[in-house]
């Protein structure tokens, strides 16, 4: 069999994971400087070979910790499953804002710190992650802001909206991985009844901006 259609070994799979969990985990507690290839491959029980071999070199590891982190947040499959049903959109609305939530509340919690340490201070893989994951996502999901707003897809209010949308839903999953008297009133409250109120703000919102002149673009 041709090496560029042999399957890859179980086995290096499984070490590629490992690598890509003890990154994630040790980037997210101390942040990307202070996480040592040296720790990584320790936690992961590889050498630091096996992260060059997997990943090409540190910055390609963090890279790939990004996209992964992302993925795991919501993944596109779902999204382009949910974009082709043919649910009203309100539904879809509803259930897109219902995987947002239960993406930033899934264990282990490095995907969404990670991620959150990037915006907080970006880095030169922001782009690469925008264009590899981000941006492509955003295209499933324009088509149903745009069914419910009757607004264009390209439509600059739309892609306003996007992160009105999804930057609530990450910080109800945020507040869930912290433990303070204020976060603790946020992650008491049922997911369900979270997503519900996020969809009813959400659809307040859409409405609003459906009905006001385009001021700038």
């Amino acid at each position: 069999m041709p090496p560029s259609t042999r399957a890859p070994r179980s086995d290096g799979v499984a070490t590629r994971k490992a690598i890509l969990e003890a990154a994630g985990f040790l980037i997210a507690d101390a942040g990307l400087a202070l996480a040592a290839s040296k720790q990584i491959a320790a936690r992961a029980g590889v050498d630091v070979a096996s992260i060059n071999h997997h990943f090409g070199n540190r910055e390609g590891l963090y890279q790939a910790v990004l996209v992964e982190a992302h993925r795991r947040l919501i993944d596109g499959k779902h999204l382009e499953q949910l974009a082709a049903s043919t649910e009203p959109p309100e539904t879809k609305l509803k259930a897109l804002i219902r995987l947002l939530v239960q993406g930033g509340a899934l264990e282990p919690n490095w995907p969404l710190i990670v991620l959150a340490r990037e915006i907080m201070a970006p880095s030169a893989h922001l782009m690469a992650l925008q264009q590899e994951e981000v941006l492509p996502k955003l295209q499933r999901v324009l088509p149903i802001l745009s069914e419910l707003t009757a607004l264009p897809p390209d439509d600059p209010r739309l892609w306003r909206c996007l992160p009105s949308i999804a930057a609530p839903c990450a910080l109800f999953a945020l507040a869930g991985k912290l433990d303070s008297p204020l976060t603790n009133r946020f992650s008491a409250v049922p997911a369900e009844v979270v997503v519900e109120h996020l969809f009813a703000f959400a659809m307040g919102g859409l409405a609003a901006i459906s009905r006001a002149p385009e001021t700038g673009q």
